[in-house]
C-alpha cells in the first residue's frame, strides 16, 4: 500500500490541477463571450452625432454619423486582407461640425495606392476607435514613402493636423474603397481550445497514473500469491 500511496496522491494532485485549469478556461470563455456580445451590441447600435467629449472607456466602438468634408492628403497604412492580399487603409482628415478628426475610409489594393479619391462634402457613418496597435514588433513608419504599419492615432493626428479621434467608416465613401468596419473578428477567443487541451491532458494524466499504479501494484499481488 505504501508503494502506491505517494504516486496516487501525486496523480490526484496533478489531475486536480489540470481539471482546474480546464474549468478556469471555460469560465474565461463565458466571460469573453459576454464581452464580445457587448461589443457587438455597441457596434450595431443606431449611430449618433459625434459627442463633444469622448472617453475610450465609455465611447469605444460608438456608432456615429458625420456630415462634413474630406480634406486633401491621405495616409496609407499597410494591411493584409484575407482572400485579397496586401493593400492599404486610407486615412484622411475630415472636417465636421467645426471639428477636424481622422477617418479610416477603408481598403484599397496596392495597385490603387495613388489613385484619385472622391472627396468633398459627404456623410460618413462609422465607429469610434482607439487602436494603438503598436508594440516592439511594429516597424517604424516610412513617412517619406507614406507607408505606415499601424493606425498610430496620436501620430496620425499630428501629421494630418486633426484631433486624436479616429472614426472607422462602415459606409462607402468611394466606389474603389472597400470599408473595413469595426467587428469582433480580430479579438482573440481561444479559450475553448485551451479548455479542450487541459481536459485532454487531464485524461492522459489519469490514464498514465492508473497505468503506473497498476504496474506498481501488480508485483505486490504476485508476491502475495
Amino acid at each position: 500500500m505504501r508503494r502506491i500511496l505517494f504516486p496516487l496522491i501525486f496523480g490526484l494532485v496533478g489531475l486536480g490541477v489540470l481539471v482546474s485549469l480546464g474549468v478556469w478556461q471555460m469560465q474565461r470563455l463565458a466571460w469573453k463571450n459576454d464581452i464580445l456580445a457587448e461589443i457587438e451590441t455597441r457596434i450595431a447600435a443606431d449611430p449618433v452625432n459625434l459627442p463633444a467629449t469622448m472617453s475610450e472607456k465609455n465611447d469605444k466602438y460608438l456608432p456615429v454619423t458625420l456630415t462634413g468634408e474630406l480634406e486633401p492628403g491621405e495616409i496609407h497604412v499597410l494591411v493584409s486582407v484575407k482572400q485579397v492580399g496586401a493593400g492599404y487603409r486610407i486615412i484622411q482628415s475630415f472636417s465636421a461640425e467645426n471639428r477636424t478628426i481622422l477617418v479610416d475610409r477603408g481598403f484599397v489594393p496596392t495597385s490603387a495606392k495613388q489613385a484619385e479619391r472622391l472627396t468633398g462634402p459627404m456623410e460618413i457613418t462609422g465607429n469610434l476607435h482607439w487602436p494603438d496597435e503598436i508594440d516592439s514588433y511594429t516597424p517604424e513608419h516610412d513617412i517619406d514613402k507614406n507607408i505606415w504599419f499601424a493606425r498610430d492615432v496620436p501620430s496620425l493626428a499630428t501629421v494630418l493636423g486633426t484631433e486624436p479621434v479616429l472614426v472607422i467608416a462602415r459606409s462607402k465613401t468611394d466606389p474603389e474603397i472597400t470599408p473595413l468596419p469595426v467587428d469582433t473578428a480580430g479579438i482573440p477567443n481561444d479559450h475553448l481550445q485551451y479548455a479542450i487541451t487541459w481536459f485532454g491532458l487531464a485524461l492522459v494524466w489519469a490514464a498514465m497514473t492508473g497505468y503506473f499504479l497498476w504496474r506498481n501494484h501488480a508485483p505486490s499481488e504476485r508476491e502475495e500469491q
